[in-house]
């Protein structure tokens, strides 16, 4: 599977779209060929716990990595950093509805879901593509994503994270989270 820019650059790997993040065109990178899960797989992840789930998802979506890159990835986003073992847990809610829980993560954010795989899986494309540099993301932010990114990025070797935020342009708590 290749990612296409939203704007029209050239194809390139699920791997050097996660490195570069936007494409040279400033568009998105969004799959080439969408692919599909039958009835029964959907089903079937429903059985699964939360890593052997997301495995099975990033397998379809990122198929240039193996399944030991995507386990270690996904390993090390989605260990101690969660006070939850189910990661995501999905709690009912009355006699009908259930909730889907995005909180349990390092800044109780539900940014924490992707801001803790990302610099796993930007690591294993710089070792992919050859890239012996150490990775550095440079960001901005006016809330939550900020803690968030710091957190993802706080214990991977080989990254660094700088975030800016406006002065005066956060809440005190966020503001706290960012600089402690």
């Amino acid at each position: 599977m290749s990612m296409l820019s939203t704007r029209g650059a050239a194809a390139v790997s699920e791997s050097m779209a996660i490195l570069r993040g936007l494409a040279p065109d400033g568009g998105l990178y969004v799959p080439e060929d969408f692919p599909h899960f039958s009835m029964e797989e959907i089903a079937a992840l429903g059985a699964l716990d939360y890593q052997a789930r997301a495995l099975a998802i990033l397998q379809k979506f990122l198929p240039d990595f193996t399944a030991d890159e995507l386990k270690n990835a996904i390993a090390g986003a989605y260990g101690a950093g969660f006070d939850d073992a189910d990661i995501a847990p999905v709690r009912p809610v009355g006699d009908w509805a259930h909730a889907l829980e995005l909180w349990h993560g390092p800044t109780l954010a539900f940014k924490d879901m992707a801001l803790s795989i990302l610099p796993y899986l930007m690591k294993t494309s710089a070792k992919k593509n050859n890239i012996q540099k150490e990775i550095v993301i440079l960001t901005a932010t006016s809330g939550d994503t900020g803690k968030a990114a710091l957190e993802g990025f706080a214990d991977v070797e080989g990254t660094r994270i700088i975030v800016f935020y406006p002065d005066g342009g956060v809440r005190p708590v966020q503001k706290r989270q960012m600089v402690t």
